[in-house]
């Protein structure tokens, strides 16, 4: 059998081991230390916009602590995206809260902001102001900003920008997760860049980061003894994991370069094969990292459809999957409330990730190139 192709998996830099040894050697292997320290300085400074980062366990903790920052609790209501993973999703379960789904626009896939709008309006109506909005960038495409930060500031709701597939991501040249009052970010094994597991909250002011440390060093009050006031979490980064985010941060260029380049190659292949739409920027305002190449099968056009053509990749080892499937869909949220279409059920019905490593060789690629040629008769 030919050796596995992944979807997206972790690529070492090489100065990775520089720093782990490092903190080794200094016996820095608490979640605190000069890597952390090392790695938050340099994502604040490939941020800028004044971020201030927290390095966290992962990144769902950093959306869990910006919602507790928001001040969500027990049956208020959160916004979220509902074309995204669960990790979006699951945190307003865990403040005991309840998700209110959003559907998706065709441009990015993101937020509809009319549904947006539509949904606070209703919430409000229904004596339910939402307290937070939970944006995503999907598979670092940039939502549309403007319009959604604009409908939260003039209904006064803090906005959480997901922007754990969107590191190296701008929206009209602005980095993405630092538009909100929150920004999001994963190092999870299979993005961009990876610590094998990692998140962080970008904040816009030292208050905000130093909550969020706290709360996540488990909330211990200034005192000799081990003394709470508050509920804390065990959350933080460790200087070992850092070190790894360290490295990584010396390639992150070269790592947005190389996903580019796997986006560029799957609009060469796709150029001539009608009805099959590969996923891009709708206009210059949006630079995607293209953390993931997806493409969206019209079956009524081509005859085919993106789930044999997801088991043809499988049987030459080829790893692809099908787009998220929308929260609102999912049995765990059945009853949530939702506002707007069924883009999102379309685009997941009809799409298709594909192979976007900046690691896939040559060789790799030519065999991604033959297999789709081969199923749509090229």
């Amino acid at each position: 059998m030919n050796t596995k192709i992944w979807l997206s998996s972790p690529h070492m830099g090489g100065n990775e081991l520089k720093y782990i040894h490092e903190a080794f050697e200094e016996n820095w292997v608490a979640p605190l230390g000069p890597n952390v320290n090392g790695f938050e300085n340099d994502l604040e400074q490939f941020l800028g916009e004044n971020a201030k980062v927290a390095a966290l366990s992962a990144g769902t903790a950093a959306l869990h602590l910006s919602l507790i920052e928001c001040g969500v609790q027990h049956n208020d209501e959160v916004i979220c995206q509902s074309m995204t993973f669960s990790a979006s999703a699951n945190p307003i379960a865990y403040c005991g809260a309840i998700p209110v789904f959003i559907d998706s626009e065709p441009d990015t896939w993101n937020m509809c902001p009319k549904a947006l709008r539509e949904a606070i309006e209703d919430r409000i109506q229904k004596g339910k102001k939402p307290k937070a909005i939970i944006v995503v960038h999907l598979y670092g495409m940039p939502a549309k900003m403007d319009e959604i930060t604009a409908i939260a500031e003039e209904f006064q709701i803090p906005v959480i920008e997901d922007a754990a597939e969107a590191l190296g991501s701008t929206y009209k040249g602005q980095a993405c997760g630092t538009f909100g009052r929150f920004g999001i970010l994963s190092f999870n094994g299979n993005k961009i860049i990876t610590t094998s597991g990692g998140g962080a909250l970008v904040c816009h002011t030292q208050e905000d980061k130093d909550k969020a440390v706290f709360l996540s060093t488990q909330a211990r009050d200034n005192a000799p003894h081990y003394q709470h006031s508050h509920i804390g979490f065990n959350y933080r980064m460790s200087n070992i994991v850092a070190g790894i985010g360290r490295g990584q941060m010396e390639v992150l260029k070269d790592r947005v370069d190389a996903r580019r380049a796997m986006h560029d190659f799957y609009v060469d292949i796709f150029k001539n094969i009608d009805g099959v739409t590969v996923f891009t920027e709708p206009n210059s305002d949006f630079y995607s990292n293209h953390w993931l190449s997806a493409i969206i099968v019209d079956p009524e056009v081509t005859g085919k459809n993106r789930e044999d053509l997801r088991l043809t990749f499988l049987e030459d080892n080829i790893e692809s999957r099908p787009l998220w499937k929308p929260m609102h869909l999912q049995p765990v949220f059945e009853s949530a409330p939702y506002y707007g279409g069924n883009i999102s059920e379309k685009l997941f019905d009809n799409g298709l990730c594909l192979p976007s490593g900046s690691n896939l060789s040559d060789d790799d690629r030519e065999r991604i190139k033959k297999v789709i040629y081969t199923y749509f008769g090229i």
